[in-house]
């Protein structure tokens, strides 16, 4: 039998290729910065966080706290209950640049003149934010923080809270992120620690050993 070469048409891969990356490109949604750096304490637990539905509560080492959630839609809807409740009169502009943004650290009654300047301006007043009020009782109208956990709560009962603390950051102003927390009843949540080893000797190396040699 006479032998031919094996002619392979590529033109359907190559269209394939480029709707795959056309779909990348316009579909994807890339994380804005947090406004402030935050370097986090180590621990020896593995237990990953979840990929979705956080609301992330951040203090920087000066004892500012910020607060953010990642789905966009439980923004909008969040931004639009302390609009009408806080009497905060946001354009839609201004709505979209918090829903689009990154975590806020200013008092609501700083929230529009931040969410009306631009992403350069805001960079810049991120740096002298004076964080969001907190006090010791939660139905307190000082108490800030503890409106926005509420409300976002309502907006998605299924946030997982998450507490992103710098390893400088004052024990007492990580307390009260804590005993906010605690005065709406919520005793389950995540501390973000960076991973270190487990130091050899102690109970938690024996297991992690015994794991692996029965594996």
């Amino acid at each position: 039998m006479p032998k031919k070469s094996t002619n392979v048409d590529m033109t359907a891969m190559c269209d394939v290729a480029f709707l795959l990356l056309t779909f990348f490109m316009l579909a994807t949604q890339f994380k804005p910065d947090e406004p402030v750096t935050v370097t986090t304490p180590n621990s020896i637990s593995e237990i990953p966080l979840p990929d979705a539905d956080i609301m992330m509560i951040t203090v920087d080492p000066d004892g500012r706290i910020f607060f953010s959630i990642d789905d966009q839609k439980v923004r909008k809807d969040l931004i639009d209950k302390l609009d009408e409740q806080k009497g905060l009169n946001l354009t839609e502009a201004e709505k979209t640049n918090f829903v689009i943004g990154a975590s806020v650290g200013v008092p609501f009654s700083q929230l529009k003149s931040y969410l009306a300047a631009d992403a350069d301006q805001r960079s810049k007043m991120d740096k002298q934010a004076p964080g969001i009020p907190t006090d010791t009782i939660v139905t307190s109208e000082r108490h800030e923080l503890a409106l926005w956990i509420k409300e976002a709560r309502y907006s998605n009962p299924k946030l997982r809270i998450t507490i992103k603390a710098d390893a400088k950051a004052p024990y007492p102003d990580i307390k009260k992120v804590i005993g906010t927390l605690e005065g709406w009843k919520i005793f389950k949540f995540n501390l973000i620690t960076g991973l270190k080893a487990v130091p050899p000797g102690t109970a938690a190396y024996e297991e992690v050993m015994g794991g692996k040699k029965e594996g």
